[in-house]
Parts: C-alpha cells; structure tokens; sequence
C-alpha cells in the first residue's frame, strides 16, 4: 500500500517559495492501476518524481507498506520501477540485449538458466518476443515504450511508475500500452501509476487522481468523474478546472474523499472475489502506516463549492435523492441535475485486439527469494563488454577512429625529413685565429642547429597536440552522449564507481592504441634522437600516452559535468585549442603568464618531458629556438600529468554521482 501524507515540493521563484505539489494526500491499495491527470503545468510529472526520489520532499511524508520511506529508509532498487518518456536503450543493441544488459546490471541471478527465464518472461509480458532480435533504432514509438517497460519489469517491481508513457503514440499503440499496464497490475498486488494527458481508456484504470495547480481536485473512480465535475464529457474537465481556484477544487474533494474511496474498496474487493485481481498473501502488502487513522490536512473547510451544492442532506428537500457517490444531488425521477454525464464502466476483463497478454498461471513463478543488486564485478563486467559492443557496431565511429588513427601520424610524418637532417656540432676546441671561413662555418653550424631543434620541438609539439585532440574525441561525448540512460540505471541500482571504471578502462584502451600507434608509425620516417642512458625513447612513448590520458581524463571529467554532448565537445575543444600556444612552443608567453598557464596545459609538460628524453645535443640545439624553460626533470612531468589525469577522473566521479536527473 502506498500513502501520500501531505506531500510538498517547493521552489524558489522570484525569492518567494512556489509549491509546485501542494499537499497532496491519497492512498492506493497494493493491486492498483492509477492515472494522474491535469492541464500541463500541474504538476503531474513533479509528483511522480517526488514519488520515485527525484524530488525531495519539501514537507509531508511516503509511506510504503507502512514504512516511512524518509526515516525508515527508501525503496529497495527492486522494488520500484520508473518508466520514463525518453528512449532508455542503445539504438547499436538489439532488443533482447538490451533487456539482458538491464537484468546484469539489476538483478544478482543464480545461472544463465535463470538469467534466460526473466528475460524471456518479460519479453512474453511487454509482447517483444516476436521482435527480440530487431535493433532498438528501427523500433516504433510503440515498441520503444514497451521496451522502457520491459527494461523495468526485470526486477518485478511492486511499485511501477510511468511517466507519459502513451505521449505521442497513435490511438492504438496507446491503447495497446495502456492495456499493458492494466494486466500489469492485476498480478501480484503490483501498483501501476502512470502519468498521462490523454482521458481515453478511462474505464481501465481503478482510480482517477486529477491535478489542479499542483493540488488534488479528484482522486477516485473513473466513473466518477463526469459526476463530480459536472460535465458530460471527460473532455470538459480540463476548461471545467480553469473556473475556479485550485484550494476550492481541493476542498470540494476532501469532502466526499471517503465516499470515493469506500467505492474504490468495494470495486477492488469485487475483482479480488471474482479472481481478476490477484494479490499475494503477504501481510505488508496494504499495512496502514501509523498515521493512517489520523487527519490527513489541517483546512478548514469553508461553506462555498461552486460546482457543488453544499447544503446537508437533511437542508435538501425530500424529492431530492444522492447518486452512488453521495454527493450528486438527483431528482428522484432519476435525471442528474442538468447534465448527461457520460458513463465510464467500471473495470472489467478485456479482451486484446493485438496480442494476448499472460495469464496469471502462465507466468513463470520467481518464487519468494527477494531480488538483489548484483555485485560491483559483475555491474563492472557487463558496462565494459556493452561498451565495446556499442563500439564496434557503430560504424560511424569506428571509421572515424580508423580515419584519425592512420591520418593523424601521417601528418606528423610528413614534417620527419626535416627533423631527420643531421645535426652539426660547434668544434670542441675554437679556432685562435678568427677567419672569414671559420665564422661562416659557425654561421653555418648555428643556422643547422636551429632548423633542427625546431624541426625535432615541432615535431615532437605535433604528435603531443594531435593526441590531445584525440583524447578530446575520445571522451567528450562519453558522458554527456547517454546523460539520460546513465542517471536512469544510477536510478536503477548501477554503482557510479562501476560506471566510472567501466569508462576508464574502455578509454585506457584507446588511449594505448592511438598513442603507441603514433609513436611507432613515426618513428619509421624519423629516428626518435634518444638518450641511449634513459631509453630516451620509451619514455617518450609514456610522454605521449600520459598527455592523451590527461586529456582523455579531463574531457572525461567535463562530459561528466556538462548537460549536454554539444556543451561538452564545445569545451573541450577549446580545451585543445589553448595547447599549442599557451604550451611556449611556438610562441614564448610572458614569464608571469607562463607561470601561471603552464601547470593547467597537458601539451606543455607532455612536450618537456620527451625533449628531456632526448640527446643532450638536440636539448641544446632546441634551446637554441625558444625562450619557454625546459629545465623540467623526467619526475616533474610525469608527476604533473599524473596529476592532471587524476584531476580529470575525480571531477568524472563527482559529475557522475551528481543528480542530474531532466525532469
């Protein structure tokens, strides 16, 4: 049983507090299919995010089989479902695989035989089965939102919530959803509540709960509705709520809430009597919390009710009678006063058009072994193999990474004759006698050396800044791209950590591949001059895998906290473009800019590090072509970009732990 006590969630607006869901207080029976309804704006998604822990409840309390869900702790992961408008899978996976990846990351199973069965089991329940193999980017509207449900139903939650899951749908697909969502929960005690614009299908649902302006103005019977409005239409409510304030609305249903409640239990208890609503004999499924006996809202309520007529029924004379909700007033010739109201049956066995839904009997017992969150190994494992997956099906990126792997060096290929041409040393011991030859052959000596430490900086500055770009390719998008599918499996149990490492390790290959591509592909056009003493060389290799990774890793850290893939290209490429000329390779910086630039530019320490690693006579001959210090030792910059890399996957984490939940 789920109860809402007084439930608020308030914003600021314009310094003052704006209740968004202002008091809102109903209770629902375990084995209950609700519709939330209203104008747009009033507060129907709010609330249900409320109720999944989006929102933080401003005042009033949840309870949950009796439990506070504030004080007593939240919803175990398995025990609610949201099913939320936006497409939650990968377009690259299939249907099946998106399910089984969902049930790796949720659900702790005994063996493949076991995994098999709940995915096969929810692909009969959604009718997938037919299309289990078709790829998520060909599905219909239709299809992807019984996907979404399916993707949910793996941990068979008590508690479904979903959220404008029949938008934009055509009539039948609707229809199709809706009737999914009924048979859904007439099977163990499960309550579905689903958020809706459209008043079709009314008389599929066990409760109505309309919002006005963020209050309650109706909760109960579908049937219910054209009577206590009166209108003789559902489609007149909506300009019907307009022509009053919201509080009236509020205090008109307070009222009569018990009469439409009491008919609630009675259609309810019906079904259970006559078998089509199936609740579990579990003593926790409808325990009241320990308010439940208590007032649920502190309003006076006032004499005045637009719409209703407040007199008591002993003021209203005695050729006037109340219809089945006590609270209509009819002439005992039977007729409503002044309306037709259309009439919505009460819920009943209904047979599908499409396709048959399961039968209680034919639905593959789970037994009553409570259902857990896999461990961090297993949720890291399945995160890293869908990654890779969604990798290599993606043409697109694959030939764009292919395109840069091959291109990239070849450009840095193209500048090694230059840095290729010997390098003249002065004479170890100066001429006494200074000639005409002796000074042209310094001249010449100084012009060789500073055409080649230029060539040798500049291509060594190239190789470390066409990686950064490549770390900037890699990463910006990883995050930010699948914002919503992340925050929805963080919703759905997934450990951030798991999420992160997943990453890491996905981009720490790429990182390895590109940078060692790199250094070995230039390295047959132009000899690396190394420092046989250090194995000059093979740090150089580590200079360029430890500049992709820090800015793999930082890129990594700003799609983590960007809202968006195109916020967080943008930055990132702006990121890449101060490389090149804050580094002091082209261009020396002002000594107090310097100092204050070069500990945030991975290409600065990554460039210093590998002409550290070089012969002592190239180091000179460099020196000789720019002012920019490079008296950094191997440790420094390894050190800085050690850093920077950390930097990088702390600011990650902290953006992937952080609620960024698109309401």
């Amino acid at each position: 049983m789920l109860e809402i006590k007084d439930l608020c969630f308030t914003i600021e607006k314009d310094d003052e507090p704006l209740n968004l869901v202002d008091r809102v207080s109903i209770n629902i029976p375990s084995g209950h299919f609700m519709a939330i309804v209203g104008p747009s704006g009033c507060g129907k998604t709010t609330l249900l995010n409320t109720l999944a822990g989006l929102n933080e409840l401003s005042e009033g309390a949840i309870y949950w089989n009796g439990r506070d869900l504030e004080e007593d702790g939240d919803f175990d992961p398995a025990e609610l479902g949201y099913v939320p408008q936006f497409s939650i899978a990968y377009d690259e996976l299939t249907v099946d695989e998106s399910i089984e990846a969902v049930t790796k990351l949720r659900v702790r199973t005994r063996n493949l035989d076991d995994l098999d069965l709940r995915i096969d089991r929810v692909l009969e329940e959604t009718g997938l089965t037919s299309i289990a193999d078709r790829y998520v980017k060909v599905l219909s509207g239709g299809q992807k939102r019984r996907l979404g449900l399916a993707m949910e139903l793996v941990t068979d939650p008590k508690l479904l919530l979903c959220d404008e899951v029949t938008s934009g749908l055509d009539p039948r697909s609707e229809r199709d959803i809706v009737r999914r969502l009924h048979s859904l929960s007439r099977r163990d005690g499960r309550i579905v509540i689903s958020v809706t614009h459209s008043l079709a299908h009314l008389e599929l649902y066990d409760s109505i709960l309309v919002l006005h302006e963020g209050r309650v103005a109706y909760h109960g019977p579908p049937n219910g509705l054209t009577h206590y409005f009166s209108v003789e239409d559902t489609e007149e409510i909506y300009p019907r709520l307009a022509k009053q304030d919201a509080s009236k609305w509020q205090k008109s249903w307070l009222k009569h809430k018990d009469v439409y409640y009491k008919k609630i239990d009675s259609t309810r208890q019906r079904l259970i009597d006559e078998g089509q609503l199936i609740i579990p004999e579990t003593k926790e499924l409808d325990t009241p919390s320990k308010e439940s006996k208590k007032s649920t809202q502190d309003i006076v309520l006032d004499e005045t009710g637009p719409l209703e007529d407040d007199r008591t029924k002993s003021e209203i004379s005695s050729d006037t009678e109340f219809d089945e909700f006590g609270d209509i007033p009819i002439k005992k010739t039977g007729k409503v006063r002044a309306r037709k109201p259309q009439k919505i049956e009460d819920s009943a066995p209904l047979e599908v058009e499409t396709e048959k839904f399961l039968d209680s009997s034919e639905i593959v017992s789970e037994g009553a072994e409570p259902i857990s969150t896999p461990n961090f190994a297993s949720q890291f494992s399945t995160l890293l193999a869908r990654r890779w997956k969604i990798f290599f099906r993606d043409k697109g990126q694959v030939i764009l990474q292919l395109a840069i792997l091959i291109c990239f060096p070849c450009l840095v290929a193209l500048f090694g004759e230059q840095a290729s041409a010997p390098l003249l040393q002065y004479p170890d011991v100066p001429d006494v006698e200074v000639s005409m030859q002796s000074m042209k052959n310094l001249e010449t000596i100084g012009e060789n050396r500073a055409k080649v430490g230029g060539a040798v900086s500049g291509i060594i500055m190239f190789q470390v800044v066409l990686l950064a770009l490549m770390g900037s390719n890699n990463a910006a998008r990883e995050i930010a791209g699948e914002r919503k599918i992340m925050e929805k499996e963080k919703f759905g149990g997934v450990s951030p950590f798991a999420y992160l490492l997943s990453k890491i390790v996905f981009l720490s290959g790429m990182v390895i591949i590109q940078s060692v591509w790199m250094a070995i592909f230039v390295e047959q056009f132009w000899h690396f001059p190394e420092n046989h003493a250090t194995n000059g060389f093979f740090d150089h290799v580590l200079f360029l895998i430890l500049v992709n990774a820090a800015m793999t890793s930082i890129c990594l850290g700003i799609s983590s906290l960007m809202k968006t893939s195109e916020q967080a290209s943008l930055l990132s490429i702006y990121l890449v473009g101060f490389q090149l000329p804050l580094s002091g390779a082209v261009l020396a910086l002002p000594e107090f800019v310097g100092q204050i630039t070069r500990p945030f530019i991975s290409a600065y320490w990554a460039w210093s590090g590998s002409i550290e690693s070089l012969e002592d006579r190239y180091q000179a001959a460099i020196t000789t072509v720019t002012t920019t210090p490079l008296d950094n030792t191997r440790m420094i910059c390894l050190y800085v970009l050690g850093f920077q890399i950390l930097i990088g996957l702390i600011a990650s984490y902290i953006g992937i732990r952080r609620h960024q939940w698109e309401h």
